[in-house]
């Protein structure tokens, strides 16, 4: 009988290990695609967009080259422009939220339930719907550069930040707490020096997802930022163009590479305490 159940649960296993396999080959694939064409010319893409590129069709860094010096606007400055903007706008999220968070979660008020609802209530409401009058309000106020257009990414990105902040803070004993007022910590100091200290997984959790939301977001920037000053690496990748409106595929492709270096590298590095801040939040 229990070799019958081993053998099972062995080929449970297996069948799982195939299944996650194809899965994540869906989604590697299309990441081995474009870095493969970014080495290839214009016609060789066009040509056979899934062959390794080689013989004519092999452009060697010749695309990076084109994506990094293509158009008006340097690639440079639009990576320096999409890098100042994920950070302050994370940066405020991550502050701002978990404070308000820790406040919902200890107060227990009508109000603080009120702004808690309104808070869930925003992840529902379509970007769609406010995009016009929010790109008209952000001239008015002047949040069309990079480094206001934060304040903008706050108000979206508040509702998801404060969702997960106010489960995991609800999830830590009081206790702690009380014991840093009785050694004097005013309010602040508390936060401070001990919620933050044990929030520490939950915010490399919301800074990942803030990061690869800002970070490829189009839409906004687009409708925001001063265009003749300002470009994100996404908007900047409209403009690859040539002649009579001709894409220049190498070299967006070459681009696309280049953008999703520094995400896979901060994923990477912070997988870790991603999966600990998932654990610990179910856990408590």
């Amino acid at each position: 009988m229990k070799g019958n159940y081993r053998k099972k649960e062995k080929i449970k296993q297996v069948l799982l290990f195939i299944l996650l396999v194809i899965i994540a080959s869906l989604f590697i694939t299309p990441i081995i695609i474009v870095v493969m064409n970014s080495f290839k010319t214009n016609t060789g893409i066009g040509v056979s967009l899934f062959s390794i590129p080689k013989g004519d069709y092999f452009a060697g860094i010749d695309n990076y080259m084109v994506g990094l010096t293509f158009g008006y606007y340097p690639f440079i400055k639009a990576f320096i422009n999409s890098v100042i903007i994920t950070i302050t706008s994370t940066i405020l999220i991550l502050l701002c939220t978990s404070m308000s968070a820790w406040y919902i979660a200890r107060v227990g008020s009508k109000f603080t339930k009120i702004i808690y609802n309104l808070c869930i209530f925003s992840m529902v409401v379509p970007f769609q719907m406010v995009m016009y009058t929010l790109s008209k309000t952000a001239d008015i106020f002047n949040f069309n550069t990079p480094y206001s257009i934060s304040i903008i990414y706050l108000g979206f990105g508040a509702g998801l930040a404060i969702f997960m902040f106010t489960g995991f803070v609800k999830s830590i004993p009081i206790e702690i707490e009380e014991a840093a007022a009785i050694d004097g910590c005013n309010p602040l100091q508390t936060f401070f020096k001990v919620v933050l200290p044990i929030c520490k997984p939950m915010f490399i959790s919301v800074a990942i997802l803030e990061i690869m939301w800002i970070w490829n977001d189009y839409l906004l920037p687009y409708l925001v930022l001063d265009k003749t000053k300002y470009m994100t690496i996404p908007v900047h990748l409209q403009y690859l163009q040539g002649s009579y409106g001709q894409v220049d595929l190498g070299a967006t492709m070459a681009i696309i590479v280049m953008c999703l270096i520094p995400i896979i590298f901060i994923y990477i590095l912070w997988q870790k305490h991603i999966i600990k801040g998932m654990i610990d939040g179910a856990v408590k």
